[in-house]
């Protein structure tokens, strides 16, 4: 009888599903979303297929192959599979797709809870920076970044009006994309920037006289306290491919300074600003056509991840005011 090598892998998956889900019985169809996996459990799961089968996947890989015999006949492959540039978080019932991006050294994993909370019937796609998977080179500029991403919008929706939606570094991202759609003539129907700064050199003066003065309060209230040890960076996030394309993210940040948008900017800011400015009107008011503020709880980390509902409360605001049928197709 010939040796079926998906057959092996599935048995090496199977029991590494039901231990991190703690469930007892899970066919090799069932979709991990709906068994209950979320960002963190992906994450678990491809540091443990990399101990186990020695193959360091992204964990966005979960999205195209969200099922164990799916995963299987992936690390069957020769060559490291891809990720593309253009994940879909979730399935629309109609309307034009939303676009939104991710943090720095981050992923759209970020966003697996956050999409739960948007009340749309739009399909969302999330924009994963290039070279995650360790096959491309990750950019160093925000122009380059933008620019392939919309290479890859345009082949989903060649036309606008378009809906985009950036986090922390990735609304940057967005605003660059905004700027060459605006610029081309096409319609950005939703600008949307949550938690989003330039470089703080790029900062108004009172907002960096107020940064630095926070930060040096901060480290002099550490002075004398007992040092915690680093612990080691280990994991899928800190393979050497997730690395590069950190310190390439850092060094886009730094590069980029950002032009005045000739529209309307809707930007969600933390309650608690910890290393970010205090007023983000004062960023960004004169940098917009229209500029917009909405506050929702916890600091820049916590909006998407402890306070994702608040959050997607604002966001399905937005996309609802903005959902009139002229929006609803190009």
């Amino acid at each position: 009888m010939k040796h079926n090598p998906t057959s092996a892998m599935i048995e090496v998956l199977t029991p590494i599903w039901q231990r991190l889900l703690q469930l007892p019985g899970i066919r090799v169809e069932d979709n991990f979303f709906d068994l209950g996996g979320d960002s963190s459990l992906a994450v678990d799961l491809f540091n443990e297929i990399a101990k186990v089968c020695g193959r360091e996947l992204s964990p966005v890989t979960i999205y195209s192959a969200p099922t164990i015999a799916a995963l299987a006949a992936l690390l069957e492959q020769a060559t490291p599979p891809r990720v593309p540039a253009l994940v879909q978080l979730r399935a629309g019932t109609e309307g034009l797709p939303v676009f939104i991006a991710h943090g720095l050294g981050g992923s759209v994993m970020e966003f697996a809870q956050l999409v739960r909370y948007i009340r749309s019937p739009h399909p969302i796609y999330g924009m994963q920076a290039r070279g995650t998977d360790g096959v491309e080179e990750p950019f160093d500029r925000i122009e380059d970044m933008a620019r392939f991403h919309l290479d890859a919008i345009r082949q989903l929706q060649p036309r606008g009006p378009y809906f985009l939606i950036g986090y922390s570094l990735g609304g940057l991202v967005t605003l660059e994309m905004a700027q060459r759609l605006s610029e081309s003539g096409e319609k950005v129907a939703l600008l949307a920037l949550l938690e989003s700064y330039p470089y703080s050199r790029y900062l108004p003066l009172a907002e960096r006289v107020r940064l630095f003065t926070r930060s040096t309060k901060s480290r002099f209230s550490r002075n004398g306290t007992t040092k915690v040890p680093k612990q080691p960076e280990v994991g899928i996030w800190f393979t050497p491919a997730m690395q590069r394309v950190r310190k390439s993210a850092q060094l886009a940040l730094k590069r980029y300074r950002p032009r005045f948008y000739p529209g309307k900017m809707k930007f969600v800011g933390a309650e608690i600003s910890s290393d970010f400015p205090d007023d983000p009107a004062a960023v960004w008011a004169n940098l917009a056509a229209e500029f917009e503020l909405d506050t929702v709880p916890g600091d820049h980390l916590g909006i998407i991840m402890t306070h994702s509902e608040s959050l997607g409360a604002v966001l399905s605001r937005y996309l609802r005011e903005l959902s009139t049928p002229d929006l609803l197709r190009p």
